[in-house]
């Protein structure tokens, strides 16, 4: 039985010299990072691939379009630099569009958030009754935008629509809710509401369920009634829900399109028309697409704005 020794050659056994062992901490670096990276980036090569091709260039190509005037068609695309943009600023009806934009966005954000936190509350509870209000109110969710701003469409028309029919039953003389200069855009709203009500009650479920139960008996020790048990150990609770459920109905309302198009077509004398299907009709009706462009850019600071208002409003950190 022959001893191991250890020497400058590397490790001796039995009168024979073995070669050292290669420790892989004394690569060089760029060599791990290589051999650790290379996989990973040929799994993730086709979606890469793909999102480079219809995403980012895209959206490179579009403000290249927003600094020409360009038209579909022409021969000559002029280089205009800023002036889609300065154009933009002086037109009425990109004014117009973006205050529309923001009216639809503030009422239906502000609807959905209470409602939904409102609904979720209300339907908490596991029995038969909260299971089947909840699978209704979350149903209209997954029906597309198009198909239920068709059906209501029909359904506020002031001759044929059964928002008619009942009005006429009690008496009433019927009311042109989409043709009304005052009612269109109030109407588009409430048929957004009622679409993504469940969606919002939904994601306030999965945080109400998330508060633990220990808060709120410590909270009862101290005499909280069922208010106080809200304002102090619910709402704080949920805030990063609160700020995931504002971001996404903020983000989803700026860019509003299948609803209003299919149900006002942005009338009546554009009292409904949105950024979107302002982009939509300068871009694919007058084939303005350096100007559509331009407007999808300030649509996306507007957006990219208001998301980091109220990521400072919802701050929320484990100290919290």
């Amino acid at each position: 039985m022959t001893a191991d020794t250890i020497g400058r050659g590397g490790v001796r056994r039995g009168g024979r010299a073995l070669p050292p062992a290669v420790s892989t901490d004394k690569l060089p670096e760029s060599r791990r990072r290589r051999f650790r990276w290379q996989p990973a980036w040929l799994f993730m090569a086709p979606s890469l691939l793909i999102l480079g091709v219809f995403v980012i260039w895209p959206i490179l190509v579009s403000f290249w379009y927003s600094l020409h005037n360009w038209t579909i068609g022409a021969t000559d695309q002029p280089w205009v630099g800023l002036g889609n943009y300065v154009t933009l600023f002086k037109d009425p009806q990109f004014w117009n569009a973006l205050g529309n934009t923001l009216e639809f966005t503030v009422a239906s954000v502000i609807l959905l958030v209470v409602l939904g936190f409102l609904t979720a509350v209300a339907l908490m509870g596991e029995g038969l009754v909260s299971r089947i209000f909840r699978s209704t109110y979350f149903f209209p969710t997954i029906v597309s935008l198009t198909s239920i701003g068709l059906v209501w469409k029909f359904m506020l028309d002031p001759s044929i629509g059964l928002v008619a029919g009942i009005t006429q039953f009690f008496g009433a003389a019927p009311i042109g809710w989409l043709q009304s200069t005052t009612l269109a855009l109030p109407a588009v709203i409430f048929v957004a509401v009622w679409k993504n009500v469940g969606f919002t009650m939904i994601i306030f479920l999965a945080g109400l369920k998330g508060v633990p139960q220990e808060r709120y008996e410590a909270a009862q020790l101290d005499g909280a009634n069922r208010r106080q048990l809200v304002r102090y150990v619910t709402l704080p609770s949920i805030r990063p829900t609160i700020l995931f459920a504002t971001i996404i109905l903020t983000i989803q309302s700026l860019q509003v399109f299948d609803l209003v198009y299919v149900m006002t077509g942005g009338g009546p004398i554009f009292t409904t028309d949105t950024l979107v299907t302002q982009i939509f009709r300068d871009g694919f009706v007058n084939f303005q697409t350096g100007y559509a462009s331009a407007i999808s850019w300030v649509l996306f600071a507007v957006i990219m704005a208001i998301s980091a208002i109220l990521l400072r409003v919802f701050r929320y950190n484990d100290v919290d």
